[in-house]
Parts: C-alpha cells; structure tokens; sequence
C-alpha cells in the first residue's frame, strides 16, 4: 500500500473521530440547556379568592349558593366591589340581582341589592338622578323595539304644529313593568322609564302636559348632544329649511293679539323684516 493512501486514511479517521466528539458535546449542550429550563419555574402570580356566578343571573332572580362559586383570581386584576366569600355575600340577609350577570362573571355590589332589600326600580337609579314614566304608544314607543338599557331623545309635538326636542340620550331604566336590562324581545308599550336629573325630569313633566311626546331611539353607544331647533309645519316638503339647526332663529310675532312663531335664518332678511313686524 502506498504511503499516500495511508496518510489519507489517517487523516480520515482523524476527522470522523474529530466530527463525533463535536457532535457528542454539542447534543450534551442541548440537553443541559433543556434540563435548565425545565428546573426554571414560572413566576408565582399572587391571586385572590372572588365569588362568580355559575350560571347566568337576571333582574329580580335572588341568590343562593348553588348559583355562586369561588374563584382565584390576579390579585392586581380584581374589579371593585367583589366578595372574597361565598359566606361574606351571603350572611347578612338575602341579595337580589339588579343587573344581568353572566357565568364566571365577578359578582359585583352595584350588580345586586344590600342585605334584605327588595330588587326595586329605586335600587338600579345612579347617584343624583330619577326615574320619571313617560306614557307611549306602540308608534311613539318606536314600535316597541326600545328596551331596558337603551337611550333614546325625547321630542314634544303642540298645535299649532311645533316640534321641539326636549330631552337628549336619556337613559331607559324600564318598558311597562319590565327593568330587566337583558331583555332582547321588543315589545309593545304603553310606558316608558327614563332616567333623568331634576331639571330634565321637570321638562318632562311640563312637555306632556303641553302636548304629546315621542320617543327617538339612539344607535347603540352614541352619546352626543347635537344642537337642535323647533320644526313647524312650514318646514314640511320645504328642502330650503335642511340646514344646520344653528343657522335659524325662532321669531315670536303678535298681531292683534294672536302670537305666532316662524323659524327665518340668521342671514336672511326675513329675520329683519320679522322684528320689524313684531314691533309694530
């Protein structure tokens, strides 16, 4: 055999050996790694026991402790107004549900009544407010469609043919007898709660007394107040009067003691012309 031949076989038993002490170190690394990250436990996560529903729960329905559950929950993720305990929520008399709560949902104070009290409409009214009924009709009502929940504007309409918007995204608390705010049925009612502040709840009072009121249902979570302005019977089949609210005036003109009203705009002569006759 040539001497050429033999270094060459040499030399390749030197790198296969070479080549498998590389590749036994290296798989050695990688299951020490794997080892490594096996030991390394995750970070503790600190928790708290909260009280949640087990089924859904509606308006008026009174709990028991078959319907309750205790959970662990992130501590620095509990909302407000939880129980720690089944026992802590339940002791000190009986609670009712005032508000719709869903399986695993935190059982929160705002969502049910204190201890012993009856699940009224007075339980569900938010700090500084009332609840003022205002009667409808199945078309004033919007065809039934409005429901607990909901906000909708109120409009009043008076001979001889005005129409004011009297109050803007008010809240309703309940339809008829119904203030369960996961009804999804529409339904046909002959009145409507709406929760108020004082000052509206007087505009309301003195609007049905004036004439009849209608109901506007608003696109769900839409909460602006536009500006707004009193439409008369002049303005019907009218396109010259679809301008913004803000570019008319309401001018109140007397002749021999008949007063009427007339929406002219604000760079129009007709609002000169109107007081002129007003004065005279």
């Amino acid at each position: 055999m040539r001497t050429s031949t033999l270094v060459m076989v040499g030399f390749a038993v030197v790198f296969g050996l070479l080549a498998v002490f590389v590749a036994q170190a290296w798989l050695n690394r990688q299951a020490e790694l794997r080892l490594r990250n096996m030991d390394t436990k995750p970070p503790t996560v600190a928790t708290r026991t909260i009280v949640v529903a087990t089924s859904p729960l509606r308006f008026g329905t009174r709990l028991t402790a078959q319907m309750l559950r205790e959970v662990a929950w992130p501590e620095a993720a509990i909302p407000t107004g939880t129980f720690a305990s089944i026992n802590d929520l339940m002791q000190p008399g009986k609670r009712i549900v005032l508000a719709a709560i869903e399986p695993n949902e935190p059982i929160l104070r705002t969502k049910i009544t204190g201890p012993g009290q009856r699940a009224t409409l007075s339980a569900v009214i938010d700090e500084g407010m009332k609840a003022v009924t205002v009667r409808v009709n199945d078309v004033e009502g919007v065809g039934g469609f409005v429901l607990p929940g909901d906000h909708v504007d109120v409009m009043m309409t008076r001979q001889p043919g005005n129409n004011d918007v009297v109050l803007q995204n008010a809240k309703v608390l309940a339809v008829d007898q119904l203030a369960d705010d996961s009804a999804d049925r529409p339904t046909v009612a002959k009145a409507v709660t709406l929760e108020v502040d004082t000052i509206a709840a007087q505009k309301l009072s003195l609007a049905a007394s004036l004439g009849s009121l209608t109901l506007a249902l608003r696109k769900a979570g839409e909460a602006e107040v536009e500006g707004t302005r009193r439409v008369t019977v002049g303005d019907l089949g009218n396109p010259e009067t679809r301008g913004s609210p803000s570019s008319y005036a309401v001018i109140a003109v007397t002749r021999a003691g008949e007063r009427k009203e007339y929406n002219v705009s604000r760079e129009s002569e007709d609002l000169r012309s109107a007081a002129g006759a007003a004065g005279r």
